[in-house]
Protein backbone atom coordinates (compact mmCIF):
# COMPACT_ATOMS: atom_id res chain seq x y z
CA UNK A 1 0.00 0.00 0.00
CA UNK A 2 1.73 3.88 -0.63
CA UNK A 3 1.72 7.08 0.90
CA UNK A 4 -1.48 8.46 -1.03
CA UNK A 5 -3.63 4.70 -0.38
CA UNK A 6 -2.60 4.83 3.27
CA UNK A 7 -3.87 8.50 3.76
CA UNK A 8 -6.68 7.79 1.60
CA UNK A 9 -8.14 5.23 4.19
CA UNK A 10 -7.00 6.67 7.17
CA UNK A 11 -9.57 9.45 6.36
CA UNK A 12 -12.46 7.62 5.47
CA UNK A 13 -11.86 5.75 9.08
CA UNK A 14 -11.50 8.60 10.70
CA UNK A 15 -14.61 10.08 8.81
CA UNK A 16 -16.72 6.73 9.88
CA UNK A 17 -15.21 6.98 13.43
CA UNK A 18 -16.37 10.57 13.62
CA UNK A 19 -20.02 10.20 12.03
CA UNK A 20 -20.65 7.00 14.19
CA UNK A 21 -19.64 9.27 17.09
CA UNK A 22 -22.00 11.72 15.98
CA UNK A 23 -25.17 9.44 15.26
CA UNK A 24 -24.49 7.71 18.85
CA UNK A 25 -24.16 11.66 20.22
CA UNK A 26 -27.86 12.09 18.69
CA UNK A 27 -29.12 9.18 19.55
CA UNK A 28 -27.95 9.41 23.26
CA UNK A 29 -29.50 12.81 23.62
CA UNK A 30 -32.76 11.27 22.67
CA UNK A 31 -32.89 8.32 24.91
CA UNK A 32 -31.17 10.72 27.73
CA UNK A 33 -34.02 13.00 27.54
CA UNK A 34 -36.84 10.64 27.06
CA UNK A 35 -35.88 8.81 30.27
CA UNK A 36 -35.65 11.71 32.29
CA UNK A 37 -38.60 13.14 31.26
CA UNK A 38 -40.35 9.47 32.64
CA UNK A 39 -38.15 9.62 35.15
CA UNK A 40 -39.36 13.44 36.52
CA UNK A 41 -43.13 12.32 35.58
CA UNK A 42 -43.13 9.59 37.57
CA UNK A 43 -41.07 10.88 40.65
CA UNK A 44 -44.12 14.40 40.49
CA UNK A 45 -46.69 11.40 40.15
CA UNK A 46 -46.19 10.13 43.30
CA UNK A 47 -47.19 13.51 45.36
CA UNK A 48 -50.56 15.39 45.25
CA UNK A 49 -50.96 18.55 44.10
CA UNK A 50 -53.21 21.50 44.45
CA UNK A 51 -52.15 24.21 41.77
CA UNK A 52 -50.55 26.82 44.57
CA UNK A 53 -47.47 24.72 44.15
CA UNK A 54 -44.27 27.27 42.71
CA UNK A 55 -43.02 23.96 40.76
CA UNK A 56 -46.24 23.42 39.76
CA UNK A 57 -46.93 26.17 38.35
CA UNK A 58 -43.38 26.14 36.89
CA UNK A 59 -43.98 22.67 35.35
CA UNK A 60 -47.51 22.92 34.23
CA UNK A 61 -46.71 25.33 31.11
CA UNK A 62 -44.42 22.43 29.78
CA UNK A 63 -46.84 19.75 31.14
CA UNK A 64 -49.26 21.18 28.61
CA UNK A 65 -46.91 22.51 25.81
CA UNK A 66 -44.42 18.81 26.29
CA UNK A 67 -44.25 18.57 22.35
CA UNK A 68 -43.41 22.05 21.52
CA UNK A 69 -41.06 22.28 24.36
CA UNK A 70 -40.01 18.39 23.63
CA UNK A 71 -38.33 19.63 20.32
CA UNK A 72 -37.34 22.64 21.36
CA UNK A 73 -34.81 20.88 23.89
CA UNK A 74 -34.03 18.90 21.27
CA UNK A 75 -33.57 20.47 18.44
CA UNK A 76 -31.40 23.38 20.68
CA UNK A 77 -29.53 19.70 22.16
CA UNK A 78 -29.06 18.94 18.71
CA UNK A 79 -27.05 21.99 17.40
CA UNK A 80 -25.02 21.50 20.24
CA UNK A 81 -23.81 18.30 19.19
CA UNK A 82 -23.46 19.59 15.53
CA UNK A 83 -21.55 22.46 16.46
CA UNK A 84 -19.14 19.97 18.60
CA UNK A 85 -18.47 17.49 16.30
CA UNK A 86 -18.06 20.15 13.18
CA UNK A 87 -15.26 22.00 15.22
CA UNK A 88 -14.18 18.74 16.21
CA UNK A 89 -11.95 18.66 13.07
CA UNK A 90 -10.50 21.96 13.74
CA UNK A 91 -9.50 20.95 16.96
CA UNK A 92 -8.12 18.19 15.47
CA UNK A 93 -6.13 20.73 12.88
CA UNK A 94 -4.96 22.64 16.14
CA UNK A 95 -3.56 19.93 17.78
CA UNK A 96 -1.69 18.73 14.41
CA UNK A 97 -0.47 21.99 13.75
CA UNK A 98 1.22 22.66 17.10
CA UNK A 99 2.75 18.65 16.47
CA UNK A 100 4.12 19.92 13.54
CA UNK A 101 5.57 22.51 15.13
CA UNK A 102 7.49 20.26 17.62
CA UNK A 103 8.48 18.37 14.27
CA UNK A 104 10.42 21.57 13.19
CA UNK A 105 11.67 22.13 16.84
CA UNK A 106 12.64 18.15 17.87
CA UNK A 107 12.74 17.58 22.09
CA UNK A 108 12.73 14.36 23.79
CA UNK A 109 8.87 14.77 24.68
CA UNK A 110 7.14 12.46 22.34
CA UNK A 111 3.93 14.13 20.28
CA UNK A 112 0.26 12.86 21.74
CA UNK A 113 -3.09 13.38 20.51
CA UNK A 114 -6.22 12.36 20.66
CA UNK A 115 -7.30 8.19 20.72
CA UNK A 116 -8.88 8.72 17.97
CA UNK A 117 -5.97 9.79 16.26
CA UNK A 118 -3.41 6.91 17.47
CA UNK A 119 -2.41 6.61 13.96
CA UNK A 120 -1.34 10.14 13.02
CA UNK A 121 0.40 10.14 16.51
CA UNK A 122 2.22 7.32 15.67
CA UNK A 123 3.61 8.78 11.90
CA UNK A 124 4.51 11.86 13.82
CA UNK A 125 6.27 10.13 16.41
CA UNK A 126 8.35 7.98 14.21
CA UNK A 127 9.11 11.51 11.35
CA UNK A 128 10.01 12.68 14.73
CA UNK A 129 12.55 10.16 15.84
CA UNK A 130 13.86 9.80 12.24
CA UNK A 131 14.54 13.69 12.44
CA UNK A 132 16.28 13.23 15.86
CA UNK A 133 18.59 10.95 14.24
CA UNK A 134 18.57 12.63 11.35
CA UNK A 135 19.71 15.67 13.34
CA UNK A 136 22.48 14.06 15.34
CA UNK A 137 24.49 12.33 12.75
CA UNK A 138 24.58 15.22 10.90
CA UNK A 139 25.79 16.80 14.00
CA UNK A 140 28.42 13.52 14.13
CA UNK A 141 29.14 14.21 10.41
CA UNK A 142 30.02 18.01 10.76
CA UNK A 143 31.92 17.53 14.15
CA UNK A 144 34.08 14.87 12.15
CA UNK A 145 34.72 17.06 9.50
CA UNK A 146 35.82 19.53 11.38
CA UNK A 147 37.81 17.82 13.30
CA UNK A 148 39.34 16.71 10.23
CA UNK A 149 39.87 19.70 8.88
CA UNK A 150 41.37 20.74 11.67
CA UNK A 151 43.56 17.53 11.52
CA UNK A 152 44.31 18.29 7.94
CA UNK A 153 45.61 22.01 8.72
CA UNK A 154 47.95 20.97 11.05
CA UNK A 155 49.24 17.58 8.84
CA UNK A 156 50.17 20.23 5.86
CA UNK A 157 52.94 21.62 7.81
CA UNK A 158 54.81 18.71 7.98
CA UNK A 159 55.53 17.63 4.80
CA UNK A 160 55.89 21.23 3.68
CA UNK A 161 58.37 21.52 5.96
CA UNK A 162 60.37 18.78 4.68
CA UNK A 163 59.84 19.59 1.25
CA UNK A 164 61.29 23.00 2.28
CA UNK A 165 64.26 21.99 4.19
CA UNK A 166 65.48 19.13 1.58
CA UNK A 167 65.04 21.04 -1.28
CA UNK A 168 67.39 24.28 0.92
CA UNK A 169 69.74 21.50 1.57
CA UNK A 170 70.12 20.81 -2.28
CA UNK A 171 70.22 24.64 -2.79
CA UNK A 172 72.96 25.66 0.05
CA UNK A 173 75.29 22.27 -0.57
CA UNK A 174 75.75 22.31 -4.55
CA UNK A 175 78.62 19.74 -3.99
CA UNK A 176 76.67 17.26 -2.62
CA UNK A 177 76.80 13.66 -3.43
CA UNK A 178 75.00 11.68 -5.94
CA UNK A 179 74.07 9.39 -3.66
CA UNK A 180 73.33 11.68 -0.61
CA UNK A 181 71.58 14.36 -3.52
CA UNK A 182 69.19 11.19 -4.64
CA UNK A 183 68.44 10.55 -0.87
CA UNK A 184 67.34 13.86 -0.52
CA UNK A 185 65.55 14.30 -3.75
CA UNK A 186 63.44 11.10 -2.91
CA UNK A 187 62.33 12.36 0.57
CA UNK A 188 61.36 15.77 -0.77
CA UNK A 189 59.28 13.92 -3.34
CA UNK A 190 57.85 11.65 -0.78
CA UNK A 191 56.70 14.48 1.30
CA UNK A 192 55.34 16.49 -2.07
CA UNK A 193 53.08 13.15 -3.01
CA UNK A 194 51.79 13.46 0.36
CA UNK A 195 50.72 17.06 0.62
CA UNK A 196 49.27 16.21 -2.76
CA UNK A 197 47.06 13.62 -0.82
CA UNK A 198 46.08 15.88 1.60
CA UNK A 199 45.48 18.95 -0.13
CA UNK A 200 42.98 16.48 -2.65
CA UNK A 201 41.30 15.43 0.52
CA UNK A 202 40.34 18.89 0.92
CA UNK A 203 38.90 19.14 -2.70
CA UNK A 204 37.45 16.06 -1.97
CA UNK A 205 35.80 17.79 1.10
CA UNK A 206 34.56 21.07 -0.78
CA UNK A 207 33.25 18.92 -3.84
CA UNK A 208 31.04 16.37 -1.85
CA UNK A 209 29.40 19.00 0.24
CA UNK A 210 28.93 21.84 -2.88
CA UNK A 211 28.05 19.57 -5.87
CA UNK A 212 24.86 17.40 -6.25
CA UNK A 213 25.63 14.15 -8.15
CA UNK A 214 23.87 13.36 -11.27
CA UNK A 215 24.10 10.54 -13.70
CA UNK A 216 24.72 11.02 -17.16
CA UNK A 217 23.88 7.15 -18.56
CA UNK A 218 25.02 5.00 -21.66
CA UNK A 219 25.61 1.58 -22.68
CA UNK A 220 29.07 -0.12 -21.54
CA UNK A 221 30.72 -3.05 -20.34
CA UNK A 222 30.93 -3.95 -16.66
CA UNK A 223 33.64 -6.62 -17.66
CA UNK A 224 35.88 -4.38 -19.60
CA UNK A 225 35.72 -1.10 -17.69
CA UNK A 226 37.08 -3.55 -14.30
CA UNK A 227 39.79 -5.00 -16.25
CA UNK A 228 40.79 -1.78 -17.14
CA UNK A 229 40.39 -0.13 -13.35
CA UNK A 230 41.90 -2.95 -12.16
CA UNK A 231 45.30 -3.01 -14.66
CA UNK A 232 45.63 0.90 -13.97
CA UNK A 233 46.17 0.04 -10.27
CA UNK A 234 49.21 -2.93 -10.96
CA UNK A 235 51.34 0.12 -10.17
CA UNK A 236 49.59 0.52 -6.54
CA UNK A 237 49.42 -3.54 -6.11
CA UNK A 238 53.02 -3.60 -6.83
CA UNK A 239 53.79 -1.39 -4.07
CA UNK A 240 52.13 -2.91 -1.49
CA UNK A 241 53.22 -6.45 -2.38
CA UNK A 242 49.62 -7.26 -3.61
CA UNK A 243 47.90 -8.95 -6.80
CA UNK A 244 44.67 -9.19 -8.36
CA UNK A 245 42.22 -11.68 -9.98
CA UNK A 246 39.69 -11.42 -11.66
CA UNK A 247 36.50 -13.95 -12.09
CA UNK A 248 33.81 -12.19 -14.37
CA UNK A 249 31.40 -13.13 -16.92
CA UNK A 250 32.71 -12.36 -20.78
CA UNK A 251 30.46 -9.77 -21.20
CA UNK A 252 28.71 -7.59 -18.32
CA UNK A 253 26.44 -4.91 -20.73
CA UNK A 254 24.85 -2.57 -17.94
CA UNK A 255 23.05 1.12 -19.14
CA UNK A 256 24.82 3.17 -16.82
CA UNK A 257 26.84 6.63 -16.11
CA UNK A 258 30.74 4.78 -16.47
CA UNK A 259 32.92 8.32 -15.13
CA UNK A 260 31.03 7.79 -11.65
CA UNK A 261 30.99 3.96 -11.81
CA UNK A 262 34.19 3.33 -12.38
CA UNK A 263 35.15 5.86 -9.48
CA UNK A 264 33.11 3.48 -7.41
CA UNK A 265 35.31 0.56 -8.24
CA UNK A 266 38.45 2.93 -8.15
CA UNK A 267 38.02 3.48 -4.51
CA UNK A 268 36.95 0.05 -3.56
CA UNK A 269 40.48 -1.17 -4.93
CA UNK A 270 42.14 2.13 -3.46
CA UNK A 271 40.23 0.94 0.18
CA UNK A 272 41.34 -2.69 -0.62
CA UNK A 273 44.95 -1.61 -1.24
CA UNK A 274 45.55 0.39 1.54
CA UNK A 275 43.88 -2.29 4.11
CA UNK A 276 45.12 -5.86 2.47
CA UNK A 277 48.04 -7.62 4.13
CA UNK A 278 50.99 -7.60 2.21
CA UNK A 279 51.45 -10.74 -0.35
CA UNK A 280 48.15 -11.11 -0.79
CA UNK A 281 45.59 -11.42 -3.49
CA UNK A 282 42.57 -8.88 -4.15
CA UNK A 283 39.69 -10.94 -6.08
CA UNK A 284 36.87 -9.25 -7.96
CA UNK A 285 33.91 -11.67 -8.76
CA UNK A 286 30.81 -10.86 -10.61
CA UNK A 287 27.46 -12.56 -10.91
CA UNK A 288 24.36 -11.78 -13.09
CA UNK A 289 20.97 -12.75 -13.03
CA UNK A 290 17.51 -12.18 -14.64
CA UNK A 291 17.37 -8.73 -12.60
CA UNK A 292 20.82 -7.40 -10.99
CA UNK A 293 24.25 -7.13 -11.77
CA UNK A 294 26.30 -8.56 -8.30
CA UNK A 295 29.71 -7.62 -7.80
CA UNK A 296 32.45 -8.32 -5.14
CA UNK A 297 35.43 -7.56 -3.86
CA UNK A 298 37.34 -9.75 -1.89
CA UNK A 299 40.69 -8.72 -0.02
CA UNK A 300 42.35 -10.54 2.77
CA UNK A 301 42.76 -7.47 5.85
CA UNK A 302 41.97 -7.42 9.45
CA UNK A 303 38.43 -8.23 10.12
CA UNK A 304 36.51 -5.01 10.91
CA UNK A 305 34.65 -4.98 14.27
CA UNK A 306 30.87 -4.89 13.69
CA UNK A 307 30.67 -1.49 15.38
CA UNK A 308 32.58 -0.06 12.45
CA UNK A 309 31.23 -2.01 9.73
CA UNK A 310 28.61 -0.29 10.19
CA UNK A 311 29.42 3.38 9.86
CA UNK A 312 31.98 2.30 6.60
CA UNK A 313 29.94 4.53 4.44
CA UNK A 314 29.05 7.26 6.74
CA UNK A 315 30.86 10.58 5.66
CA UNK A 316 34.39 11.50 7.04
CA UNK A 317 34.37 8.00 8.88
CA UNK A 318 37.69 6.81 8.45
CA UNK A 319 38.88 2.96 9.81
CA UNK A 320 42.40 3.87 10.61
CA UNK A 321 41.87 7.19 12.60
CA UNK A 322 45.39 7.88 13.04
CA UNK A 323 46.61 11.16 10.92
CA UNK A 324 50.10 9.59 10.74
CA UNK A 325 49.50 6.81 7.80
CA UNK A 326 48.68 7.57 4.74
CA UNK A 327 46.03 4.62 5.07
CA UNK A 328 42.93 6.32 3.88
CA UNK A 329 41.88 9.91 2.81
CA UNK A 330 39.15 12.27 4.28
CA UNK A 331 36.32 9.60 4.98
CA UNK A 332 34.75 10.47 1.92
CA UNK A 333 36.02 7.31 -0.99
CA UNK A 334 32.82 4.85 0.59
CA UNK A 335 30.39 7.56 1.16
CA UNK A 336 30.70 8.35 -2.57
CA UNK A 337 30.58 5.11 -3.48
CA UNK A 338 27.28 4.53 -1.87
CA UNK A 339 25.38 7.29 -2.94
CA UNK A 340 26.47 6.83 -6.98
CA UNK A 341 25.59 3.21 -6.17
CA UNK A 342 22.15 4.02 -4.78
CA UNK A 343 21.67 7.00 -7.48
CA UNK A 344 21.89 3.90 -10.16
CA UNK A 345 18.84 1.99 -7.93
CA UNK A 346 21.62 -0.23 -6.35
CA UNK A 347 22.89 -1.12 -3.01
CA UNK A 348 26.84 -1.55 -1.40
CA UNK A 349 27.19 -3.31 1.76
CA UNK A 350 30.65 -4.89 3.17
CA UNK A 351 30.74 -7.80 4.91
CA UNK A 352 34.07 -9.05 7.13
CA UNK A 353 35.33 -12.19 8.90
CA UNK A 354 38.20 -14.17 8.83
CA UNK A 355 40.57 -11.76 8.70
CA UNK A 356 38.51 -11.55 5.02
CA UNK A 357 37.08 -8.23 3.74
CA UNK A 358 34.52 -7.45 1.23
CA UNK A 359 32.41 -5.20 -0.84
CA UNK A 360 29.04 -6.23 -2.47
CA UNK A 361 27.52 -4.17 -5.27
CA UNK A 362 23.98 -4.67 -6.78
CA UNK A 363 23.17 -3.32 -9.97
CA UNK A 364 19.49 -3.51 -11.09
CA UNK A 365 19.55 -4.54 -14.70
CA UNK A 366 16.14 -2.41 -14.80
CA UNK A 367 15.43 0.46 -12.90
CA UNK A 368 12.72 3.00 -11.95
CA UNK A 369 12.01 5.56 -13.33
Amino acid sequence: MNKEQHKRRYRSQLSRQLLMQYLLALVGLVIGYAALVMVGWSFLAQFTWYGDELIYQVLEPFRENLIFWSALILGVGALAVTYYFISKPLRYLDELVDAAGRLARPDDTPIELPASMRNVEDQLNLVRQQALRAAAQAREAEQRKNDLIVYLAHDLKTPLTSVIGYLSLLRDEPQISPELRAKYTGIALDKAERLEDLINEFFDITRFNLSQLTLETCPVDLTRMLEQIASEFEPMFAEKDLRYALDLPDTMPYDCDPDKLARVFGNLLRNACHYSFPGSTIQISAQTAADSIVLRFTNPGKTIPPDKLGRLFEQFFRLDASRGTRTGGAGLGLAIAKEIVELHGGAIRAESRDNTVSFVVTLPTERKS
